[in-house]
Order: C-alpha cells, then sequence, then structure tokens
C-alpha cells in the first residue's frame, strides 16, 4: 500500500509495516562513519567487549533512522508535503549486528492545518521491534500530509 492522504487516517488505526531488515556490521560501520560518530561501542570490538553490552552497539541515530524508513511506504510515500517534527524518541533495549527489525505505526492524531487548508497533520507513534519482539525505539512523528482533493 502507498501513502495515504490526510482524509483517509483514523485515529487508533495500526499498521504493521511489512519490511523487514537485519542489520550488519556494515550498516553500522557505515552511518557511524558517514555521521562522523566515532564511539567506541559503536566500532571498536575490543571496547565494545569491555563494555556492559559485550559486543558492538549498533549507532541508535540507525535504529531511529531505519524505524522511520520501514514505515514510509506505508504512510507517507507520495502524499507528504514536510515532516513536521519527531518527538519523544526513545530506544528502550539496544540492537546488536545481526538483530532483524520489524515496524508498527498507529495514529495518535489527526487535525486539520490551519495555514494550509489542502493539507493536515498526522502524529504517528512509530515502533522498531527486534526478533524477541522487543520494542528497541519508539517515536512520535507529526507530518503535514495532502488531503485526497487538493
Amino acid at each position: 500500500m502507498a501513502g495515504k492522504f490526510f482524509d483517509e487516517w483514523q485515529v487508533g488505526e495500526r499498521i504493521t509495516h511489512e519490511i523487514r531488515r537485519t542489520v550488519t556490521e556494515t550498516d553500522n560501520l557505515l552511518f557511524s562513519t558517514m555521521t562522523h560518530n566515532p564511539q567506541p561501542l559503536h566500532l571498536d570490538v575490543e571496547a565494545a567487549k569491555a563494555s556492559g553490552f559485550g559486543q558492538i552497539l549498533v549507532n541508535s541515530t540507525f535504529t531511529f533512522s531505519l524505524l522511520v524508513g520501514l514505515s514510509v511506504g506505508d504512510t507517507t510515500l507520495g502524499t507528504l508535503v514536510a515532516n513536521l517534527g519527531f518527538d519523544k524518541v526513545v530506544t528502550p533495549k539496544p540492537v546488536f549486528i545481526g538483530d532483524t527489525l520489524r515496524a508498527q505505526s498507529e495514529i495518535k492524531e489527526l487535525r486539520p492545518s490551519k495555514s494550509r487548508p489542502e493539507a493536515g497533520v498526522v502524529t504517528f507513534i512509530h515502533e522498531l521491534i527486534n526478533q524477541r519482539d522487543e520494542v528497541v525505539c519508539r517515536c512520535e512523528r507529526s507530518a503535514l500530509l495532502k488531503r485526497s482533493d487538493a
């Protein structure tokens, strides 16, 4: 399913996104170096072994970005005017290389745009879940979406 228009959503609607992703060492290495994040927990096996995690910890900003990316196809693809913000981003469990992640979303709020009558604001709650059914990332995302008749 492609993204939906503002007026096609309902508060409380839930989506289980079909695309899953297994995180690789390359994902973590490239993302960490592209964003100039030299944290040894992400890049240094020996430092990571000595930490409380005992292994490389996947960069949490990669985890957050993957969550948003996995949700786009079913939520805002083709209907997005702009992302307005990301709030309450939490990472309650760590992500490790080899974890397989899936996403789900729920519509928290809908409100017509005051400045753009051809659009409205949708607030999503996105969650990223690992193969152990643990939530590894959660956020609220507010997006300005086109109306279907615009």
